[in-house]
């Protein structure tokens, strides 16, 4: 089911040219990176899958403090490290996601269920929930 926007509140927009060996800049000039394929490793290149893992532990960060917040927590000094990989489905290729968070002070029961009240929030979980696997793991810092 597709949930259509009632407000927009803001529009990135990015320009990609050359597929995973080129290039991709924003329209604003804040972020301008070359492109290599994830196995290929080459000095001064990312790949989509880190730009992709990078705003989705930005994204579920913020939403992760947000939740927290309205539960008494104060998870502003959250750690999130979001891994995506890539691989090979039974038709084509595919992502999963693994989320593993701590907050300092913060149990993991207790984290593992500000995460899921996170994951229902963070507009990357909506964009990829029941497309791709993610799991979401709690660890004590």
């Amino acid at each position: 089911m597709t949930t259509e926007l009632t407000k927009v509140l803001y529009t990135a927009t990015a320009h990609a040219q050359g597929g995973r060996s080129g290039t991709v800049a924003t329209d604003d000039g804040r972020l301008d990176v070359r492109l290599a394929p994830p196995r290929k490793k080459t000095p001064g290149t990312t790949n989509p899958e880190q730009l992709f893992a990078a705003g989705y532990a930005a994204c579920f960060t913020s939403a992760l403090a947000e939740v927290a917040a309205e539960h008494g927590v104060d998870a502003t000094a959250a750690q999130v490290t979001c891994e995506v990989d890539l691989g090979t489905t039974e038709h084509d290729y595919g992502l999963a996601v693994r989320l593993t968070v701590g907050v300092p002070g913060v149990d993991a029961d207790r984290l593992q269920k500000l995460l899921h009240a996170a994951d229902a929030t963070c507009p990357y979980s909506a964009a990829v929930r029941g497309n791709i696997p993610v799991t979401l793991t709690a660890t004590v810092l």
